[in-house]
């Protein structure tokens, strides 16, 4: 397993194309002319405007939205010194994290030199380029000369994330744990384990924040750092305490607050025991905590706890800082990332916590409420309103402390342009995946014997996002796994419904389907022979409740998946026929477009269901759903009959749900152009809105239109998502590849997760 991991990651990085950043044009540069203007003669009017203004290069080039990542592979996270070159990837996936998070876009930059002024001269000497520098993976005692030297000579933002952004995190968890006690920052004793360049950040922004220095005793690999101790760095003399205590066992003793970041195992319970009443841990080892989460809690109820971890609750996670810092600072021209702009950053991020969090962030971590509490002292890395939040906090903060030099007149529009930058990150996917991973369910793979199913049966077992039951002859499907070198994680199951063992369940689902059809011409007979095929008897799993979900469709035609599922499972409560819907991640957010699969001429009324149904579907997913009813027509410009189908559908909707944003009959570039149609139509429930919903007026255009625009923009498609049904059933599309059917079987799981 772990072999195919290894394979798995290499694959990722190799294809289709090597690497995990590109550039991207951002004018056009379709003709002559546009290419005369982006380079030669017409480069020369912003090259001359430079010259003369240097702060011109913000107008006129990439410089206020660019940050180079830069590093010396000297202290890679997990990797220790494994030099430039080898860091590579991690600074790429830096960068990605950048602009998905914030819309910052990247360069990383890897400098082979071990060397504190070489390395400096670099970094200044490439500096024009950017709006600001984020170093990277630079072992300490060097980080802390070349952040401080870098900051004083340079004019753009410069700082060290693995210093600065777990302290920022970290903080922000400590103030709202301190309330949660009912603690004063300026009398607890904290006790820190380990001395690196990010525990030694932490300790001063702690201070900074009001910890009394005298109470913070900070321990390294020799034990507690003492005044007793000689040859100490520079950076650990400032932390040297006149005490009695040699060992963690006997620092920790009656303190307040254990920040870990060390090694996994090093905090007993004993220790953990042996802390005040209310004691907060923070154990932030990566991958494995110095002490495990559920150990903690065994032998003390009181606790507050934070991890590195995903699968806990209190995740200090430096992505809910790094990106919003920068953007802040960019976005007022910041010269530097100073203490007033981090410690504006951990406010944020405190007060943040104690807000009420949107339904789309409960959904996606499958809480029926995320509440300000023990369990919720931070915000969750995927909160949408961390950019909104965080950004603005340091920018003002960076203006009030006279950093800014484009300082921002009008927060309010300033958070709104923020908002807007998240349309280019899709975040459902991985909002469905964290919800998946919150409470997988059984999900039956009812064609287990092709590659492609049990590979992403493998993965979503090993990612804790489904529990795969897979159906198929067991040495075929074993067979599969020898020639594939695969191996499934334990837990798995494999049932053939052939097989003689599973005739006594077969004749149970058989004579269950017969009651159901028996009227319906179906005999007795038939009915358990019917249990024989995959599909039947998947379904029937699903509808007794031995599964949640079933997948199929790979080896088989549509029609012929479905109309089981509509004998076995049926119509959900309400829903007069079920449908088909496509979801496009793209650029302006994830689109939905349905009829794709499954009606092909609709009438008025059916379009009207259909436009319904898809509506409560882009609501469970946590969107508000704004519907464009598609044409070729606007609005009644012609007389068409396929026209009025569509313009009746309309009038119903209007007539019997007001509150409905959805309007048409409407061509499509109108509901995508926004503005294009306001001028145009003023009258339309869609002005000022942002169409996320499409409703095809036949299965003909809306099957060509997703596919075209698969194609043609390289867009992320998720489904097709069968809509309608009274338990979690979907149905692949022949050919699906791999990662398309782990995101269907991700949101098969949350779907299921709904229904349940």
């Amino acid at each position: 397993m772990a072999k195919q991991k290894s394979k798995d990651a290499l694959s990722y990085h190799k294809y289709p194309q090597p690497g995990k950043i590109a550039v991207v044009p951002t004018k056009r540069h379709a003709t002559q002319r546009d290419l005369s203007l982006a380079y030669s003669p017409g480069v020369a009017e912003p090259c001359l405007a430079i010259a003369e203004d240097p702060s011109k290069a913000y107008d006129y080039t990439s410089k206020g939205n660019l940050v180079a990542v830069i590093s010396n592979g000297s202290a890679v996270l997990g990797l220790g010194d494994i030099g430039p070159l080898a860091s590579k990837p991690v600074m790429e996936g830096k960068g990605v994290l950048f602009k998905i998070f914030a819309d910052i876009d990247v360069f990383d930059i890897e400098v082979n030199a071990d060397n504190v002024d070489d390395f400096i001269k670099t970094v200044k000497n490439i500096a024009p380029t950017f709006g600001g520098i984020n170093l990277e993976d630079i072992k300490a005692p060097e980080s802390f000369e070349i952040e401080r030297r870098l900051i004083e000579e340079l004019d753009i933002p410069v700082m060290h994330d693995d210093q600065h952004g777990t302290a920022i995190i970290s903080a922000a968890a400590l103030l709202n744990a301190l309330e949660l006690a009912k603690k004063k920052i300026e009398k607890v004793k904290v006790v820190m384990n380990g001395a690196g360049a990010a525990a030694i950040s932490c300790a001063k922004l702690y201070v900074s924040l009001g910890v009394k220095p005298q109470n913070l005793i900070m321990l390294d690999s020799k034990g507690v750092i003492s005044t007793k101790r000689e040859n100490l760095d520079p950076s650990k003399q400032e932390f040297a305490r006149n005490t009695k205590y040699t060992k963690l066992e006997e620092a920790i003793k009656g303190a307040d607050v254990f920040v870990g970041l060390s090694k996994g195992g090093v905090l007993s319970k004993a220790m953990v025991k042996s802390m005040a009443k209310n004691a907060i841990v923070f154990a932030l080892a990566n991958p494995d905590p110095e002490i495990a989460y559920e150990e903690a809690l065994s032998v003390r109820k009181d606790i507050i706890m934070a991890t590195g971890r995903t699968d806990n609750p209190n995740q200090v996670n430096n992505v809910l800082g790094f990106p919003f810092i920068f953007r802040g600072a960019l976005d007022v021209r910041a010269t530097r990332i100073n203490e007033e702009m981090k410690i504006a950053a951990v406010h944020a991020l405190a007060e943040l916590a104690k807000e009420t969090v949107p339904e789309e962030v409960n959904a996606a971590y499958n809480s029926q409420k995320l509440v300000f509490g023990k369990d919720y002292i931070i915000p969750k890395p995927f909160d949408p309103r961390l950019i909104s939040h965080v950004s603005p906090a340091v920018a003002k903060a960076a203006m009030e402390s006279g950093v800014a030099t484009e300082p921002i007149s009008n927060f309010e529009a300033y958070k709104v342009r923020l908002n807007k930058r998240l349309g280019l990150d899709n975040q459902l996917i991985r909002q469905l995946t964290i919800r998946a991973k919150s409470d997988p369910k059984r999900v039956v793979f009812a064609e287990a014997d092709n590659y492609k199913i049990l590979r992403s049966a493998q993965i979503v077992a090993e990612e804790g996002v489904a529990k795969p039951i897979l159906l198929g002859n067991r040495k075929r499907i074993e067979a599969i796994l020898q020639e594939n070198a695969m191996e499934l994680p334990e837990g798995v199951q494999i049932i053939d419904p052939k097989s003689e063992d599973q005739e006594e369940i077969r004749f149970q689902y058989g004579d269950l389907m017969w009651k159901k059809r028996k009227r319906r011409g179906l005999t007795q007979y038939e009915a358990r022979r019917l249990m024989r095929d995959r599909n039947h008897f998947g379904l029937m799993m699903v509808e007794q409740g031995h599964a949640d979900a079933l997948i199929s469709g790979i080896s088989r035609n549509y029609p012929n998946t479905i109309r089981p599922a509509l004998q076995v499972i049926g119509l959900d409560e309400g829903v007069k026929r079920i449908a088909g819907a496509y979801i496009l991640m793209t650029k302006k957010g994830p689109l939905f477009f349905a009829d794709t699969t499954v009606n092909v001429k609709p009438s008025s009324e059916e379009l009207k269901d259909l436009a319904l149904l898809t509506a409560r579907e882009v609501r469970k997913l946590g969107y508000v759903p704004r519907i464009a009813m598609l044409s070729y027509s606007n609005f009644g410009s012609t007389e068409d009959p396929g026209a009025r189908t569509v313009s009746r559908a309309v009038e119903m909707l209007h007539e019997q749900h007001p509150d409905l944003i959805v309007d048409g009959e409407i061509q499509a570039n109108f509901a995508f152009d926004g503005e294009l149609r306001d001028e145009l139509f003023p009258f339309t429930k869609l002005r000022d809105q942002k169409v996320n919903t499409f409703i095809f007026p036949n299965l003909e255009s809306g099957n060509i239109a997703y596919k075209l625009i698969q194609e043609l923009a390289d867009v992320e498609v998720i489904g097709p998502v069968l809509m309608g049904l009274r338990k979690s059933v979907h149905v692949l599309p022949l050919g699906s590849k791999v990662n398309e059917i782990v995101q269907l079987v991700t949101l098969a799981v949350a779907d299921a997760q709904l229904k349940a």
